[in-house]
C-alpha cells in the first residue's frame, strides 16, 4: 500500500525515495523495471536492471507521473529509472515566476 511519507528502495541498485504525495494507494512505484520495497525489507535476488528502465535517478530531485497524482523525491540515486505502473515518471521542473513589468 502506497502512502505519503513512505520510505522505498530499489531491489536493483541503490535508489531510495521518500514519497511526497501519493494519489492511488494501489499503485505500484518501479525502479530499473522492478518494484520498489519498503525501506527495512530485503531485496529479492536476481533481478538485474531492465534496459528500458536504465537512464538513472538524481539525487534529491523529484519524480511525477503524468497526472500529477504521485510525487517522490530520491534520496539516494542510482542506475535504475522510476515508473509507476509500468509508466516512466518525469523529473519534475521548478514553475516558472510570473514576470513583474
Amino acid at each position: 500500500m502506497l502512502k505519503t511519507g513512505a520510505r522505498l528502495r530499489s531491489q536493483v541498485c541503490g535508489t531510495e525515495v521518500v514519497v511526497v504525495r501519493a494519489g492511488n494507494a494501489d499503485a505500484v512505484v518501479h525502479c530499473g523495471g522492478h518494484p520498489m520495497i519498503d525501506l527495512t525489507a530485503d531485496p529479492e535476488r536476481g533481478f538485474a536492471i531492465d534496459a528500458a528502465f536504465a537512464g538513472g535517478s538524481v539525487l534529491g530531485k523529484r519524480y511525477t507521473d503524468d497526472g500529477n497524482t504521485i510525487e517522490v523525491l530520491v534520496t539516494h540515486d542510482g542506475a535504475g529509472s522510476l515508473a509507476l505502473d509500468g509508466k516512466a515518471l518525469t523529473l519534475k521542473t521548478a514553475k516558472p515566476l510570473p514576470s513583474s513589468d
